[in-house]
């Protein structure tokens, strides 16, 4: 049988489109000291510490108001972030957070690779969290290799047992702690503490503790290989002056466990490979799995100061000085800016954050008015002939404090206003107020006499105007054609 006619039936396991169906082999990555584990370890704490404890920052927003500082109000849709209050009509504020916070993103990864996803990225911190309990309870990398395959006896049970539950444990606090950035951190807790359950509160506690367990403690690398998208398209936003873990080959090769004048550096240990979370080997060359943690340098690192040769056999550099075997020269030469990518990606984020800036302080109003034409019936006419229309307002009162606010029309000559009992003549207001925070909803009638009335749908505006801010709404008024 000749190369070509072979199927994919007969190809060896791991290789082709077999290699997508082959079973899981288990990575145990090695406990691993040094310069980029400790970054990873102080910003485990931070992040962590971030996210549990800002649901418990408070914020006074005056009476009436919630004064937790980072608060999701679903019921009240709001959204309060410690002094700014994103309100659903600023929609557009979301809109330039997601574009800003992708580009930014685009833009660390064009400088310095997948450092997101090897420091910050919350797949990798609680992974790195669950792995630091397992290390404790089992032990390091070859104690838990040989614990997973020794058979089931009593020392295996409780240290499992007792892992297991210590993650779950975790993965709850977790869920429990998400829920608090959407309602009342200590009322919900005091809720749970007396046994209190809403549906709500309940149901996503118990989903993302599940998803909690499930991704940190067993999928773990998969997240970052399978699930998550960013390792498929990342590599386009890298080029030759990308800062990346990357192999010095000329120096390491040829391999070999002993110094010879025909052996280079790399002594062929496999500690890179032992402590690398995704489980590649990094000396292959640049692979989509790789998160750029960093660990395989400490690794090595270690091995070649115990070897009393030079360090950096594996490190952070770019493929131009690696290559060239140009050291870099000075800050600017390590993290190169000056290249399109990383330009077009600074400018992009300037723009949106110039934007976001005017919007959340001077071009933001307090008063905000919405007009709603009732159009059932189009239109009612009275038995003198006069016409009206029927329009629901809404008054959006962004302050603090209750205000009064002076509601006219303007564009249908000699038309009369009214809201309940007060009514007003053609160019005058009625004053309406609204409570602090709060849409006022108003049902007001214009009625436009027999002798001003314009046939078909003609232009209305609606001004509402308060002591420190004024808004218009344009909509229609609509009369008989005849």
């Amino acid at each position: 049988m000749t190369e070509s006619m072979k199927t994919d039936a007969e190809e060896p396991a791991g290789s082709g489109i077999l290699s997508l169906f082959a079973k899981r082999v288990k990575i145990y990555p090695a406990r691993v000291m040094g310069r980029y584990r400790r970054l990873k370890g102080l910003l485990l704490v931070l992040m962590l510490g971030i996210y549990y404890f800002v649901p418990f920052m408070r914020w006074n927003r005056g009476p009436y108001l919630p004064d937790q500082a980072v608060l999701v109000d679903i019921p009240g849709r709001k959204f309060y972030f410690f002094f700014f209050e994103i309100w659903p009509q600023e929609v557009f504020i979301f809109t330039g957070l997601l574009l800003l916070g992708a580009f930014a993103l685009f833009f660390v990864t064009s400088i310095v690779g997948r450092v997101w996803c090897g420091f910050a990225c919350p797949q990798t911190v609680w992974t790195d969290l669950y792995l630091f309990v397992e290390r404790i309870i089992e032990g390091d990398r070859n104690s838990r290799i040989r614990l997973d395959k020794a058979p089931l006896n009593f020392q295996k049970a409780w240290r499992k047992l007792l892992k297991h539950t210590i993650w779950i444990l975790i993965a709850l606090c977790t869920g429990g702690a998400w829920v608090l950035y959407f309602t009342d951190a200590p009322s919900l807790i005091n809720d749970l503490i007396h046994l209190r359950f809403s549906f709500a509160s309940t149901f996503w506690i118990v989903a993302l503790t599940l998803s909690t367990y499930t991704l940190a403690g067993f999928a773990r690398e998969q997240v970052c290989t399978y699930m998550c998208p960013y390792a498929r398209f990342q590599g386009a936003m890298y080029d030759e002056n990308t800062l990346l873990v990357t192999y010095d080959e000329k120096r390491g090769e040829p391999r070999g466990k002993s110094k010879t004048p025909e052996t280079g550096d790399c002594v062929d240990c496999l500690r890179c490979v032992a402590v690398c979370p995704v489980g590649i080997d990094i000396r292959k060359g640049q692979q989509y799995q790789c998160i750029n943690c960093g660990l395989c340098v400490d690794a090595c690192n270690d091995i070649m100061s115990k070897l009393s040769r030079p360090t950096g056999l594996i490190r952070y550099d770019t493929l131009t000085h690696v290559t060239t075997g140009r050291e870099a020269a000075g800050f600017f030469d390590i993290f190169n800016f000056r290249r399109p990518r990383p330009l077009i990606y600074g400018t992009i984020i300037s723009l949106v954050g110039l934007v976001l800036l005017y919007t959340l302080t001077m071009g933001r109003t307090m008063l905000d008015i919405n007009v709603i034409r009732e159009r059932s019936p189009m239109y009612i006419k009275l038995s003198d002939g006069t016409v009206r229309n029927v329009y629901t307002i809404h008054v959006v009162n962004k302050s603090h404090t209750l205000n009064a606010y002076a509601l006219s029309t303007q564009g249908q000559n000699h038309a009369s206003i009214s809201i309940s009992e007060f009514t007003a003549a053609g160019g005058e207001s009625i004053k309406v107020s609204v409570r602090p925070d709060q849409v006022g909803t108003f049902r007001m009638f214009v009625d436009v006499p027999k002798s001003s009335i314009q046939p078909g749908s003609t232009p209305i505006s609606f001004r509402i105007e308060g002591a420190a801010a004024t808004d218009i709404y344009e909509s229609v008024f609509v009369a008989p054609k005849e």
